[in-house]
């Protein structure tokens, strides 16, 4: 399903924000961009996806009500949605139909679409935020019925796209390491015993000690199915480390793999299937510690992307890079799926692309970092790079929401007695976050 909106605002307006923290609300209207935010000017859906739905949804008599509900409806279950930018030759034109969105209909899509918290937190919003206390449209959307729990059957609907999206077929692996010597020796044996082999893997080993050399003796010492590009260096982050194996990248696609995961001997030949039948270009797969439950089953467009189970086409890297201001922060993962999502890269979830991370115990932060704010009296919360990540990629509205959210959160553990201190403090720290993550540009 895809739309255009030559407006400069979507039909639901940037409240939205308000209520929904994931990629698919700050639209790159340059690119083709994924998002559920449909547009009555142009527009187009697959006749076989109408034919599911014309039984679950009754048609509205707005339009453009309607077509945003069907597409958030449907992205849930599996239906790809866009804004595409080609639809229109002269996008330089205006529309004579132009309307301003009621907030009744604002609180009326709340309601509908999402959890019954989120139309208080709407109206919470509306309150701080933009001083309006809308009660009326509030207590107007409550009396519409709720349309969570519609289920689209999409799964039935053959897929087959006619993109030359993988033609060289061939695969370069980028696998970051520190002290893993025996998990990255479990992952290249899972590499070597692929039915579809890569071309290169390429391993950047750190250790901070200036006086010690390289502990992987099997990447020399033992023969291997493809080229190993081994880089050894003193300076640590996985930021910095992704970057120097992506600069080496030369195959059609690229796997972003951690150094503890493991994967079956079909995984590669399994996964560049899927390309070719879902025509992407960028893809992420199931990744579970041992034993955890799989939640997410269904084939969709996903609001994350992660770092260490993820195929990246090499046209899709030449834009993007991991941003060497959040090293040994968070938030890097998700920072670089919005880069591929800003150039036009849609990040696809797929559950049958199956991998066991098996979480290290050496894993995490294994060398001690100082942050830069660590000295301070008021220290900042959220992390800075957190807060660096959503001013970069996320609309004000859900900026403030976030804030909002993070007070009540905290405020739900202080005594009330004492709300002007907790105030007074949360804006503290709040404002000292906002100051670093500004210094981390």
């Amino acid at each position: 399903m895809a739309s255009y909106n030559l407006d400069e605002t979507f039909f639901l307006s940037s409240a939205i924000g308000y209520v929904e923290e994931s990629p698919f609300i700050k639209v790159n209207k340059k690119v083709k961009y994924p998002t559920w935010q449909m547009s009555s000017n142009v527009g187009g859906i697959h006749t076989s996806v109408l034919n599911r739905i014309k039984a679950k949804i009754n048609a509205d008599a707005d339009f453009d009500y309607f077509l945003n509900s069907v597409a958030k409806l449907g992205m849930m279950a599996g239906l790809f949605c866009y804004s595409e930018p080609r639809l229109l030759i002269n996008k330089a034109q205006k529309v004579s139909n132009k309307k301003t969105t009621a907030t009744a209909t604002l609180f009326r899509f709340v309601k509908q679409h999402y959890k019954k918290r989120w139309l208080l937190l709407l109206l919470l919003n509306l309150l701080v935020y933009e001083k309006r206390f809308p009660l009326i449209a509030f207590s107007y959307a409550l009396f519409f019925k709720s349309r969570r729990k519609i289920k689209f059957d999409l799964d039935t609907i053959p897929v087959q796209s006619n993109l030359a999206i993988a033609v060289e077929k061939t695969i370069d692996v980028v696998i970051p390491t520190i002290g893993r010597k025996q998990y990255l020796y479990n992952v290249l044996q899972d590499l070597a015993s692929q039915t579809h082999l890569p071309q290169k893997v390429i391993i950047v080993e750190q250790n901070p000690n200036p006086e010690i050399s390289s502990e992987l003796d099997y990447l020399t010492n033992q023969s291997w199915p493809f080229t190993i590009k081994h880089i050894f260096t003193h300076q640590v982050g996985a930021c910095n480390s992704r970057n120097l194996a992506l600069a080496e990248v030369d195959s059609e696609w690229s796997f972003m793999a951690d150094d503890d995961i493991r994967f079956e001997n079909s995984f590669f030949e399994k996964a560049i299937a899927k390309a070719i039948q879902y025509g992407v270009s960028t893809f992420t797969t199931s990744c579970l510690q041992p034993n955890e439950i799989q939640h997410y089953k269904t084939i969709h467009q996903s609001g994350i992307f992660g770092s260490g189970n993820s195929f990246v086409k090499k046209t899709a890297l030449e834009s993007v890079c991991f941003d060497k201001a959040l090293e040994f922060g968070y938030g890097e993962d998700t920072d670089f799926g919005m880069q591929l999502r800003h150039w036009g890269y849609d990040v696809i979830y797929f559950p049958d692309l199956k991998i066991t991370h098996l979480k290290a115990p050496i894993g995490g932060f294994r060398i001690p970092i100082k942050k830069q704010w660590e000295s301070e009296t008021i220290q900042p919360k959220p992390s800075p790079t957190i807060m660096y990540m959503k001013m970069k990629h996320f609309s004000q509205e859900q900026i403030n929401s976030y804030k909002l959210v993070l007070f009540l959160k905290l405020l739900r553990q202080e005594a009330l007695r004492d709300y002007l201190g907790f105030y007074k403090n949360f804006r503290q720290k709040w404002n000292k976050s906002v100051y670093w993550a500004n210094q981390l540009r």
